[in-house]
């Protein structure tokens, strides 16, 4: 006789720690400033006769669309940046399903604001009952340890 194969329902991955969230961060900010150096050179080299003066609000919003495509672009295609990717964690809907457009651009525009306050929006997290940044609760967006990447590393 064969035992009974128990089929559970499928369970919900287990929230990211705040500590592996930070590392995260810390990585992603890293990457951010490459991408940022190597995104600004077009612009600079189509600028480059202007006047500075003129030319630097429009830069500024040239970065902060810089990086709205990039991590927008990220999270909508597998819910991961690289320093996600390496700290085996994902961005999902608080239902747990992928991104949509409209999740990501208010994910970015809450996190950009809450960088803005002072880092207020990351700091919230240390006083919210389920240590959520303040943009992923205002987004409707989790950060979730990644399973299929955990489990694919356990493999011999």
């Amino acid at each position: 006789m064969c035992p009974a194969v128990e089929r559970s329902a499928p369970r919900d991955p287990p929230p990211a720690t705040l500590a592996r969230r930070g590392f995260a961060l810390i990585y992603e900010t890293l990457l951010l400033v490459a991408v940022l150096f190597a995104g600004a050179l077009p612009f600079l080299i189509f600028t480059r006769q202007l006047e500075t003066t003129d030319t630097r609000p429009l830069f500024q919003l040239y970065l902060l669309a810089l990086c709205c495509v990039y991590f927008v672009w990220q999270w909508l295609h597998g819910g991961q940046t690289l320093p996600m990717k390496t700290w085996r964690l994902r961005l999902v809907t608080r239902g747990g399903a992928p991104l949509t457009l409209r999740h990501g651009i208010y994910r970015y525009v809450f996190a950009l604001s809450g960088l803005a306050l002072f880092g207020g929006g990351f700091l919230w997290a240390l006083i919210d009952r389920e240590r959520q940044f303040l943009h992923d609760r205002l987004a409707g967006t989790k950060i979730v340890i990644d399973e299929r990447a955990t489990m694919a590393a356990e493999r011999p």
